[in-house]
């Protein structure tokens, strides 16, 4: 798929764009990294792996939880997303991964405790699973990837002018009922919107979502479930009672192929618990840290 420019995209992801926003960038193997390693310099660090659309700020309210707990935090927004580089490639799992590793090891974070949300459950198995990650607990909150069926776009062709065009002017539309289909209130929808689409008026970003769509399997990830378990370090698994992307179906399948030491459906919450109830969040993941 060819790179190109989408609609609502008015400016140009630089250095004059990133003065004076909050945090730190750092050149990794595939473009910058917008990342902020924030709290008590002496605490465990707890690194947050974002999903499909979230920028770093998303996992504010859990942050300042924990930071009042005596944690250390690291969150960063993935390429093509917030204020990271839009790369000009393949936006599939491989990529991720390695900017996670990348970023861990710039900052010399080992071990750590992962926490994920949706696609980032994904990325962080694939990370902890490996035999050179030093993890000491993951914490996957609504994963991706136990749904069977395969989203429309990773069925269109790579090559040709359709996936661009579906791209540049449909899933700027598609994007706005997905972000208020993650939360359960149209408060929090309004929240979640400001903090996404502020960084989707830069150039690329609709192509880093469609190409993500497309190369990155968020369905029928079972094997991937499956055997990272055998090298997995501590897991919990919360889930949202009302979860309407990753629906609570999934959660007994997921216990069953993770094995957690600690499950946690929470009702009355929607996709995003980390978003939606950073208190409820900070306190199950304070909790089960103690306990390692």
């Amino acid at each position: 798929m060819r790179y190109f420019v989408a609609r609502g995209e008015t400016a140009r992801l630089d250095a004059s764009a990133r003065s004076g926003r909050r945090g730190d960038f750092v050149v990794l193997s595939d473009g910058v990294t917008h990342y902020e390693l924030a709290g008590p310099e002496q605490g465990p660090t707890v690194v947050f792996v974002p999903g499909l659309t979230i920028p770093l700020d998303f996992w504010d309210g859990v942050v300042g939880e924990l930071h009042d707990r005596g944690l250390r935090t690291l969150t960063y927004s993935a390429y093509g997303r917030g204020m990271s580089d839009r790369v000009r490639g393949r936006y599939g799992r491989e990529l991720f991964v390695r900017q996670l590793d990348d970023l861990v090891r710039h900052l010399q974070l080992a071990p750590q405790h992962l926490v994920a949300s949706s696609m980032g459950a994904l990325i962080a198995l694939a990370y902890a699973g490996s035999p050179d990650a030093s993890v000491a607990s993951l914490v996957l909150s609504g994963p991706a990837g136990l749904a069977a069926d395969r989203n429309p776009i990773s069925r269109l062709p790579d090559r040709g002018p359709l996936l661009p065009l579906i791209g540049k002017y449909l899933l700027r539309r598609n994007l706005l009922r997905h972000l208020a289909h993650n939360v359960r209130t149209e408060e929090d929808a309004v929240r979640l919107r400001h903090l996404v689409l502020d960084g989707f008026q830069y150039e690329g970003s609709m192509y880093a979502l469609t190409s993500t769509l497309k190369h990155f399997p968020l369905t029928g990830q079972h094997a991937l479930f499956d055997s990272s378990r055998r090298a997995l370090p501590p897991t919990m698994l919360v889930w949202g009672g009302s979860d309407r992307v990753t629906p609570p179906t999934g959660f007994a399948p997921a216990v069953e192929l993770l094995r957690p030491a600690r499950a946690e459906c929470l009702p009355k919450c929607g996709h995003m618990a980390p978003f939606e109830r950073p208190q409820e969040f900070a306190d199950l993941l304070t909790t089960f840290l103690t306990e390692l």
